[in-house]
Parts: C-alpha cells; sequence; structure tokens
C-alpha cells in the first residue's frame, strides 16, 4: 500500500509533476530577474563611462558563465528528451535556434562599443530568454510531462544538478525489454542526455532498434555512437556513446 507521501492527486499541487514545473518556472524566474538587474545597472543607471564599461564587463561575464550555463543545462536535461519525441521534436529546434539567438546577442554585447549598441544587446538576451520561458512553460514542459515514460522531476533535477556544477548518474546497462513500446524512446533519450563526451551505455531490447537508430540519425547527427553487442534471434545488444554534445 501506497504511504500518504506517495499519493498525490494528478493534476494538482500534490502532483509530482506539478512541483517540479514550480521549482523550474521559479528557477527560471529567478535567472530572468538577476538578469533584468544586471541589465538596468548597464543601461538605466546614471553611470560614469569608466563605470559603464565595469557593467558591461560584468554583464557579460553573467551571461558568458552563467546564463549560457543555465541554457545549456536546460538543453541537456529536457530539450534532449523532447528532441526523442515526435510531439515536441520540432518545438525543440525552434528552441534551440532562440539559444544561439541569446549565445550572438551576448558576443554583440560583448564587442558593442557605445551606449545604444550595449542597450540593444542587453535588451535583446532578456527578450530571447524571456521568449524560451514562456513557450517551455506554456507548451513544451507540459506536453513533455503528458508523454508515456518522462518523469519530469527527474528531468528538472537533472536541470538543478548541471547548473550547479555535478554530473549525472548513468547506468551501465538499460533493458527496455519489460518497458511498454510507447515509453521506451523517451526513456532511453533521456539516458543519452545525461552522457557526457565519452560516456556509454548498453542498451538491451528485444528487436534490432533500427527506428530507434533513425531517430538518434535525425536528432543527434555526429554526436552519437551506435556499435552492436549482440544481434539476436531474442536479444539485441546496443552499446550507444556520446561523442560530442552538441547545442
Amino acid at each position: 500500500m501506497a504511504s500518504a507521501r506517495e499519493i498525490h492527486i494528478e493534476g494538482t499541487g500534490t502532483d509530482p509533476a506539478q512541483r517540479a514545473q514550480a521549482a523550474l518556472w521559479h528557477y527560471n524566474a529567478e535567472v530572468r530577474a538577476d538578469l533584468a538587474a544586471k541589465v538596468v545597472l548597464t543601461t538605466e543607471l546614471d553611470l560614469s563611462v569608466t563605470d559603464r564599461e565595469r557593467a558591461q564587463e560584468a554583464l557579460v561575464e553573467y551571461c558568458s558563465d552563467h546564463l549560457l550555463g543555465h541554457t545549456a543545462a536546460t538543453d541537456r536535461a529536457i530539450y534532449a528528451v523532447a528532441a526523442g519525441a515526435a510531439e515536441t521534436r520540432l518545438l525543440v529546434r525552434a528552441l534551440r535556434a532562440h539559444h544561439r539567438l541569446i549565445a550572438d546577442r551576448i558576443a554583440d554585447l560583448d564587442h558593442a562599443s557605445g551606449a545604444a549598441e550595449v542597450a540593444a544587446a542587453a535588451h535583446a538576451i532578456g527578450a530571447v530568454l524571456g521568449a524560451c520561458h514562456l513557450i517551455e512553460r506554456e507548451v513544451l514542459v507540459p506536453t513533455l510531462a503528458s508523454l508515456p515514460g518522462v518523469e519530469l522531476p527527474e528531468l528538472v533535477h537533472d536541470v538543478i544538478i548541471l547548473v550547479g556544477g555535478g554530473t549525472l548518474d548513468v547506468p551501465d546497462v538499460l533493458d527496455v525489454r519489460e518497458i511498454p513500446h510507447g515509453r521506451r524512446h523517451p526513456r532511453i533519450f533521456g539516458i543519452f542526455a545525461r552522457l557526457s563526451t565519452g560516456q556509454s551505455f548498453v542498451l538491451v531490447n528485444n528487436h534490432d532498434p533500427k527506428p530507434l537508430r533513425r531517430e538518434f540519425e535525425a536528432t543527434f547527427a555526429g554526436q552519437f555512437g551506435w556499435d552492436y553487442l549482440e544481434t539476436g534471434p531474442d536479444r539485441w545488444q546496443v552499446r550507444i556513446g556520446c561523442l560530442a554534445r552538441g547545442a
């Protein structure tokens, strides 16, 4: 029998997926607030030229380290899983394009030489980040949470671990033979997303996972290794490795 703390009503505050979403929104809001405060300091206060240049340098440093670390963690922990599902694959492509825009605007900020250029680049960073968070909140994460096999609390926990500089646990072997077919691919993509460059795991399946390989080729071209260790007739084993961690 489930204990009282294990019982929850789906879609309410007792639902672990709802709590995970709330934690993610709170973290995202903190990132936006920190960025906004630094943008105001750089662009709106009546600072001397020297102080404004120092504020600009501090903003570039914050964006390059913390903000890009935030987008990279979100990509690795959440986008990588969503990229493996047909319902969210195209949305992830659009969000990753937004992440590239953020990186481009940070580069613009770094090279900006006048107050107008600094303000344009700084405000663009905040606007694109806000758009990303809105799409995540209203579309991506709710859709992802509804997909079979996706454990949203685990994904949000992974974001926090990565942002803090930690590493993610990866099983040596993932046996999906007892997992219903509709739940296998999100689980596999979730494990792949945890890999660092050079790491791998062994997938055990009851058929040749050729459809999965096609999804990997469409989503992670040039980033994964695929080596058959056993080829049936009743069991297939494939070593899947991370060759490079892409954007």
